[in-house]
């Protein structure tokens, strides 16, 4: 198969698996968007975090609310859990890689917090950690899942799990979600409403 072939035959997958998206978790979509406004006008703060290719996607769209994502406004208050190496590896050595993210949610959050987490499988131990730590904080949690969901699913209070078992079409439509999220509060919060 050639290049424009595969291109064509992604492109199809992914459109097929955005149609889905929107038929069967248009609903999901709304309350998540409400959730997520809702939390950044009343100050709350938006944490991320996510492994491998889902860390990187965590970091850009907690960077996509501090700066800014289309629209010149006041900073949100965004952290992505996965980027600070020095306190991911500390915690790793002392507590173990399944606490990276519980940890520092334990220190950082308070109740009325958002958590988001981005995994494609659902069955990461720091993922599931995470999700238990913001139940029992009083953090809601929003799990962007593929696959199923895993066991993230049963843990999180909202979810929008991506109906594919292909990591690299699950993470594209997770950042089409977050970016989404990330223009919808640009357009809701004015410059004084995000303070």
């Amino acid at each position: 198969m050639n290049f424009e072939g595969l291109l064509n035959s992604k492109v199809q997958t992914l459109q097929n698996l955005l149609s889905e998206l929107i038929s069967d978790h248009g609903a999901s979509f709304g309350i998540c968007a409400g959730i997520f406004n809702n939390a950044l006008r009343q100050g709350n703060t938006i944490f991320w975090c996510g492994n491998g290719g889902s860390a990187s996607e965590s970091s850009h769209l907690a960077a996509e609310l501090i700066g800014r994502f289309k629209n010149n406004r006041n900073p949100l208050p965004s952290i992505s859990l996965n980027s600070d190496t020095s306190v991911i590896t500390c915690i790793a050595n002392d507590f173990g890689y399944g606490q990276i993210y519980s940890r520092q949610l334990e220190g950082l959050a308070k109740a009325g917090d958002l958590l988001i987490v981005l995994s494609t499988s659902g069955n990461s131990e720091n993922i599931v950690n995470v999700l238990k730590t913001a139940r029992l904080l009083g953090v809601t949690s929003i799990a962007l899942l593929g696959k199923g969901g895993g066991q993230s699913l049963g843990l999180c209070d909202h979810s929008l799990v991506v109906n594919s078992n292909e990591t690299a079409r699950i993470q594209e439509i997770h950042l089409l979600v977050g970016h989404t999220l990330c223009e919808l509060t640009d357009l809701n919060l004015s410059l004084g409403e995000a303070q």
